[in-house]
C-alpha cells in the first residue's frame, strides 16, 4: 500500500526478490497541472509495468473494495507513503500491517517527519518498521535503521537517501517475519516527543529576523518541497517580488549591518542575519525558472529591493 516515488523502491525490492505481491493499494488517478491531465501515482505506474494487481479506492470502507481486499488472501500487508488504515483493514491480514515511517519513531509522528528533523536542526534521524495500530504511527517497532543528516542537506537529499534505507529495512522486516524471528518492542513513550505535524504555506514564509541557524534549517527543511519563500520589495517602485528559495549556506561571522539587508556582489546574494549571513545559492523569482543565483544576477538586480 503506497502511492509516492518513496513507496515504490520498497515495492521494487520485493518484487525483485520474488516475494509474491498478490496485489497493490494506491492512490485513484487525479488530474493535476494546467492542463488538469489525469496523473497516476509512481506506484500505480510500477505496478502496471510488473502486470501486479491494482487497486485504487477512494473509501477504504467500501464494502466493494474490502471485499476485493480479502479476495486477495494476503498473509502481510506492507504500508508506505499511503494514508491512515481503518482497522478493518489493518487487522485483516494473519501476520498483521507493518508501516515504514520516515523517522526514528517515536519521534516525528506525523505527516512530515524528514522536513521537521531538518528544520529542528537534528543531527540525526532514520526509518522505522512497526505494526500498525488504533493511534497513527504508534505500534510496536519491529526494526529501525539511523544515518546521520549533513548540515546543508536539503529535505529532497534526505528523502531519497531515507528511500533507499527504508527499502532494504522493509526487505528485512518481511523476511525476518517469515522466518517468526521478530522480536517488536513497545515505542518508548517517556521522553519528550516532537511531533511533524503537515506543513502549509504561511509556515514557509521565511522570517529573516531569526537565528542564522533557524533560517537555514528552516529552508534545507522545506526544500525543494513545500519550499521555503519570501519576498522583495522595490524601494523606489514598491513592487512586491515573490521568491522562493532552495539552497543556501551559513556564514557565521559577527557584523554591524541592519537585519535583513541585501548584500550582492557579482555573483553573489547575501542576507544579514542574526549570527552571520545566508548566503542564496538557488532560487526561483515568480515569473522564472529556478536556477543558481550566479545565473539569475546576470539579469535580476537586487540592490533596490528589501527584504519582508
Amino acid at each position: 500500500m503506497g502511492t509516492p516515488d518513496f513507496a515504490v523502491e520498497s515495492l521494487r525490492i520485493l518484487v525483485e526478490n520474488n516475494y509474491n505481491i498478490v496485489g497493490v493499494i494506491t492512490a485513484p488517478d487525479k488530474p493535476s497541472g494546467r492542463g488538469q491531465k489525469v496523473n497516476e501515482s509512481a506506484v500505480k505506474k510500477y505496478a502496471q509495468a510488473n502486470d501486479l494487481t491494482i487497486l485504487q479506492p477512494t473509501n477504504l470502507k467500501d464494502e466493494h473494495f474490502l471485499t476485493e481486499l480479502k479476495a486477495l488472501s494476503a498473509n502481510l500487508q506492507i504500508v508506505v507513503a499511503f494514508r491512515m488504515l481503518p482497522e478493518l483493514v489493518w487487522n485483516m491480514p494473519e501476520l498483521g500491517t507493518f508501516n515504514l515511517h520516515a523517522s526514528l519513531l517515536p519521534q516525528y509522528r506525523g505527516a512530515a517527519p524528514i522536513n521537521w528533523a531538518i528544520i529542528n536542526g537534528e543531527k540525526e534521524t532514520g526509518v522505522s518498521t512497526f505494526f500498525l495500530q488504533h493511534k497513527i504511527d504508534t505500534g510496536d517497532i519491529i526494526a529501525q535503521e539511523k544515518t546521520a543528516i549533513g548540515e546543508n542537506e536539503t529535505a529532497g537529499e534526505l528523502h531519497d537517501k531515507l528511500m533507499l534505507i527504508g527499502k532494504d529495512l522493509v526487505l528485512k522486516t518481511v523476511q525476518d517475519i517469515a522466518a517468526d524471528t521478530i522480536n517488536s518492542i513497545p515505542q518508548n513513550e517517556d521522553q519528550e516527543l516532537k511531533e511533524a505535524f503537515k506543513i502549509f504555506k504561511p509556515f514557509c514564509q521565511i522570517d529573516w529576523t531569526n537565528s542564522i541557524d533557524q533560517v537555514h534549517n528552516h529552508i534545507r527543511g522545506l526544500s525543494p518541497y513545500p519550499t521555503a519563500w519570501t519576498t522583495f520589495t522595490n524601494k523606489e517602485t514598491e513592487e512586491v517580488v515573490s521568491c522562493k528559495i532552495f539552497k543556501t549556506e551559513r556564514e557565521t561571522v559577527a557584523h554591524d549591518h541592519p537585519i535583513k539587508s541585501i548584500h550582492q556582489a557579482k555573483n553573489e546574494l547575501k542576507i544579514a542575519v542574526n549570527g552571520g549571513f545566508i548566503h542564496i545559492l538557488e532560487l526561483q523569482v515568480a515569473g522564472k525558472k529556478r536556477m543558481e543565483t550566479s545565473a539569475l544576477l546576470n539579469g535580476f538586480n537586487f540592490e533596490n529591493y528589501t527584504t519582508a
